[in-house]
């Protein structure tokens, strides 16, 4: 395994992640983790030089973005003597806060499920403008300083879901020592993206990457085009091997996190880290990435650049963010999957069925896209 000094903590963490939100779990339940197959997977990790543990208050809920068993799982797995051989991580859920008597709430709670006296790496989950407004409002920096001062989290940071603004508004806010994003060969300007990445790296910050693989996008159902790619020169290449080695040959990157559900997943990544020494990610690697996504473009629905001109719309329809799912939907051969993602995390206000074609954002749309039509085509796919 390969270590890396993560920005200003100067702590040395394993290149590669474990994180507990994609455990294996029995009969198709979220809430039921399957506890043989995940202590052995957790255990090789450890056993092999893996030493950033990632989990946090909602994993392996049985009600979306609820109390889940992620946590318990791991507070009694590390309780066997494995608690002083990781750095542990996991994260305030910035939804269910509504007081500052609340972050100590679920702090302590978490504390208590982790069976630990302390967290290492401590979160605020999930930020965007919404949830940090209110967070800033109801004292969440003093809330960090005071929880740093008596010994319940060493440092913290944040994981993020929005726009590279706020991304940047976030990190001049507080002394974070860490944070945490989306970053992938496919998204590199999305949310946070490379700027943010680059951002947050000169001003000391360690970054942690989640989604290395876009949720298994980057790895399941390719198209026989880029498959053909991976095998070039009669050279097989893993999907997921070159996708993470990608992200490792990147200096700005300390951890990159993989929500492993199988015990070959763990033994596969861990190869992979160990052969991410700096310089190992070939011309030829960078030529393959570069085919594999120009691929991966050519299967775009609608040609988006989300540049907001279209922005807003006066029926309250996300324009942008309904095309960025519409398109992944079909880049990646996972409507369904992505289907779940529109009707579960985008506002039912903000959905395409709210365009009622007034045709102002077509008026306003430098690529000239037929909106509307698309729109309609959207509702056909996800429905209304």
């Amino acid at each position: 395994m390969l270590y890396k000094k993560f920005g200003k903590t100067g702590v040395n963490l394993s290149i590669l992640g474990f994180g507990c939100m994609r455990l294996p779990i029995i009969n198709g339940n979220p809430g039921m983790i399957d506890i043989e197959k995940a202590e052995e997977m957790l255990k090789y990790a450890i056993d092999n030089g893996v030493n950033y543990i990632d989990t946090a208050y909602p994993y392996h809920s049985e009600k979306f973005m609820q109390k889940g068993m992620s946590e318990v799982f791991v507070g009694n797995f590390l309780s066997k003597g494995y608690r002083n051989k990781v750095h542990l991580a996991t994260k305030l859920p910035s939804w269910l806060i509504n007081s500052r008597e609340d972050m100590d709430k679920y702090l302590n709670e978490q504390l208590e499920r982790l069976k630990t006296d302390h967290i290492d790496f401590y979160l605020v989950h999930a930020l965007k403008t919404d949830f940090w407004n209110k967070l800033q409002s109801l004292g969440i920096c003093q809330f960090l300083d005071s929880a740093i001062a008596d010994g319940r989290i060493k440092y913290a940071g944040f994981s993020f879901h929005d726009e590279l603004g706020l991304f940047k508004k976030i990190v001049d806010s507080y002394n974070w020592s860490f944070c945490q994003i989306q970053y992938n060969y496919m998204d590199e300007n999305y949310q946070a993206g490379l700027e943010g990445l680059r951002y947050a790296h000169e001003r000391g910050l360690g970054v942690v990457i989640m989604e290395p693989l876009k949720g298994g996008m980057l790895t399941n159902k390719l198209p026989d085009e880029i498959n053909s790619v991976l095998n070039k020169n009669g050279v097989k290449r893993q999907a997921a091997d070159i996708a993470l080695r990608y992200l490792w040959s990147r200096q700005e990157i300390g951890v990159v996190l993989s929500g492993m559900s199988a015990m070959q997943h763990v033994v596969d990544n861990v190869e992979s880290a160990s052969k991410a020494a700096e310089g190992s990610f070939s011309k030829n690697d960078i030529e393959i990435i570069s085919e594999i996504r120009n691929i991966f473009k050519t299967r775009l629905k609608v040609e988006c650049t989300a540049c907001q001109y279209c922005m807003p719309c006066p029926n309250g329809v996300n324009i942008p963010g309904v095309f960025q799912l519409y398109n992944t939907a079909f880049i990646y051969n996972n409507i369904e999957g992505i289907k779940m993602q529109y009707n579960g995390f985008l506002p039912p206000e903000c959905h395409a069925s709210k365009c009622v074609k007034c045709g102002k954002c077509e008026t306003a749309c430098p690529q000239k896209i037929k909106i509307i039509k698309t729109l309609e085509e959207v509702v056909k796919t996800f429905g209304s």
